[in-house]
């Protein structure tokens, strides 16, 4: 479904991903996972065609996107739904203009069609009712929902979600993490760009650990926790001593 192989990318001096490679099976949610600055962010922008690499290939269907111009970017483009970190909605528009916009820019729906994938989409993420409210009167949760409807609203082959849950509190991180599941559902293939361990380990079918702007490891988490690298052994242990941590102070 998506692979990269050997990708390399850098700005000046600074190295952002050094010969980096990954593959992501279709239908499953892949987590891309790893510390502030590991250049996760780095590899979404590449796989959505947002940036080229330096070197080596990005392939999305066994066709390789790394060289394609915006216009041919286009097609595929339209099969992809983005969940921004920031949402990037409009704040003066209501919710259903909100998806209505983005469905007739990119969706490619008629026009008659519209008002009822709107609902549809919305009903999906627990949003009814909240259709003629300003987007700057929602709460980060609901902004967060919103955005996720809007990734859905045409229906895409992969939806990419960058950092879904942060500044969230956890019953909104949580309720986002289970609707990323419940969209999963759906069909599409979900890759999940995140730096926080809990939210992998709860909803990712393969974990890819990044750290340097390289790939350090992929597998399940079974396979994450029998590990014998030292940064992944590390990276896992300082969550889990936390959570003895707590456990210990509850009791």
């Amino acid at each position: 479904m998506i692979r990269l192989e050997n990708v390399s990318l850098a700005f000046g001096d600074k190295v952002i991903l050094d010969n980096t490679s990954l593959s992501i099976k279709k239908g499953e949610i892949a987590i891309i996972l790893g510390p502030s600055g590991a250049g996760k962010s780095s590899i979404l922008k590449i796989m959505v065609g947002l940036w080229q690499p330096d070197a080596g290939r990005v392939l999305i269907n066994n066709k390789d996107i790394s060289k394609l111009s915006e216009l041919e970017m286009l097609p595929l483009r339209r099969k992809m739904g983005i969940v921004f970190q920031g949402n990037a909605l409009f704040d003066s528009l209501t919710v259903k203009e909100n998806v209505a916009y983005f469905l007739r820019e990119h969706g490619g729906i008629k026009e008659s069609l519209v008002n009822e994938k709107v609902s549809e989409v919305l009903s999906f993420v627990n949003l009814e009712g909240t259709e003629k409210i300003c987007i700057d009167e929602l709460s980060g949760g609901m902004k967060k929902r919103v955005a996720i409807a809007r990734a859905l609203s045409f229906d895409p082959d992969i939806i990419f979600y960058d950092e879904p849950t942060t500044g969230l509190d956890p019953i909104n991180s949580k309720s986002i993490l289970d609707l990323i599941k419940r969209a999963s559902s759906r069909g599409a293939t979900s890759v999940v760009v995140t730096h926080i361990l809990n939210d992998a380990i709860y909803i990712g079918d393969t974990l890819s650990v990044i750290n340097e702007g390289a790939v350090v490891e992929t597998g399940t988490v079974y396979e994450m926790l029998r590990s014998e690298n030292k940064f992944v052994k590390d990276f896992f242990y300082e969550v889990f001593q936390d959570a003895a941590l707590l456990q210990n102070k509850i009791l």
